[in-house]
């Protein structure tokens, strides 16, 4: 098992920062959230880009993702879609990340026109991620917030290059228990995103451990030769402690349920 988090807990932080403490408490990579207000985004240049992926190199830390706001199921033309995951996937193909996130979207409307919405633009998105060597994986989030809603797409798409993002905090939220949600995905993830609150109302991120949601069960379902990452919300809640001071336990806790279920 391999170990992330999140660009997300650190909002704004320079890269260099992000890197070395991922590095200093024993993190694999990083997912980067690639919104303009952070330090990387599709509209940063080329010399941002290399200059990122030396940082990166020298911590010795591997971008597992590039975390975009792409919404494939959304109402509207497709081309603008279209074009915000060429952006994304570009991207990522600079930073040498092997995946970009984007989620459904399509609340308000029927399923029945999201799923087609998200089944079109994946299609056509896939054959461009795969040329360049990268995947799009659609995350368990807002109106597909179940492993199967998501599955329910992406075997239309059936294509390598478009997965699945299990977010396991909207899996839960959402009434899917962990082994159902792996049982649905398994033919589509790329990884799982881990995350704590102290209830379903109270979404305030917490530490890991110090919540309520099943992460045993999440992590027991993980695969073993695949990637962990804490999506800690700092963004969202500016109130939440600081995620340095927790990064220490947070990978210990990961580790011990990683052995707990071998």
């Amino acid at each position: 098992m391999k170990y992330a988090f999140s660009t997300l807990g650190l909002p704004g932080a320079p890269l260099a920062r992000s890197a070395s403490l991922a590095a200093a408490h024993g993190f694999d990579g990083l997912e980067i959230r690639a919104h303009p207000e952070e330090p990387l985004h599709p509209g940063s240049t080329a010399a941002e880009r290399a200059s990122a992926r030396r940082t990166l190199t020298a911590a010795g830390v591997a971008v597992l993702g590039v975390a975009g706001y792409t919404r494939v199921a959304a109402a509207g033309a497709d081309e603008p879609v279209l074009a915000e995951l060429r952006s994304l996937v570009r991207l990522a193909a600079d930073l040498e990340a092997p995946c970009v996130r984007v989620f459904p979207g399509g609340a308000g409307l029927p399923a029945t026109a999201a799923d087609t919405h998200a089944v079109r633009r994946l299609s056509a998105g896939a054959a461009f991620a795969e040329r360049h060597g990268v995947r799009i994986l659609l995350e368990t989030h807002d109106s597909h917030r179940t492993g199967a809603a998501v599955a329910r797409v992406l075997d239309r798409v059936a294509h390598p290059a478009a997965g699945a993002l299990w977010d396991v905090l909207h899996t839960w939220l959402g009434g899917e228990p962990p082994a159902a949600s792996r049982r649905a995905l398994a033919p589509h993830l790329g990884y799982v995103q881990v995350k704590d609150v102290r209830s379903a109302r109270e979404l305030t991120p917490v530490g890991l451990g110090a919540g309520v949601l099943p992460l045993a069960e999440a992590v027991a379902a993980a695969p073993w030769d695949g990637w962990l990452c804490w999506e800690y919300e700092k963004r969202w809640h500016p109130a939440a402690a600081e995620l340095p001071g927790g990064l220490a336990r947070g990978r210990a806790y990961l580790e011990r349920l990683v052995a707990a279920a071998r």
